[in-house]
């Protein structure tokens, strides 16, 4: 009797598929059997697609860096432009504080260069 439950008992205990998980791999394994797949080999009647998708993943992929890197690239170039607008908003103010007559005339009055009180006079040629 001993020999026969021990027997049953062995019977009733079956190891769990792998594929009996509560995962999204088992999930999957399920759903499209991919333990029969690979049953017989490799079917190499998908090996066209396989390689055609993985090459388009391939080119997504690099188009993914080549885009990030782009990316990078204007943003250096914006930083560096509002660099340059903000120099050349400088310089043009104080070209503009440099060019005001006053401050020629303070900068020449060193070389005895006085400003003229006289007004310019016309001159008129008669024939």
């Amino acid at each position: 009797m001993a020999n026969q439950i021990r027997n049953q008992e062995t019977q009733n205990t079956t190891k769990p598929s792998p594929n009996e998980g509560k995962g999204i791999f088992a999930t999957i394994s399920n759903t499209f059997n991919t333990e029969n797949l690979f049953e017989n080999g490799v079917p190499l009647q998908y090996m066209h697609k396989v390689i055609w998708v993985t090459f388009l993943i391939i080119l997504y992929i690099a188009n993914a860096h080549y885009t990030e890197k782009t990316v990078r690239k204007i943003d250096k170039l914006k930083f560096e432009v509002e660099e340059l607008r903000t120099e050349f908003t400088t310089l043009k103010a104080s070209y503009m504080v440099e060019s005001k007559q006053s401050e020629i005339a303070k900068r020449v009055a060193p070389y005895g260069i006085t400003e003229s009180n006289n007004p310019p006079e016309k001159i008129t040629i008669e024939d």
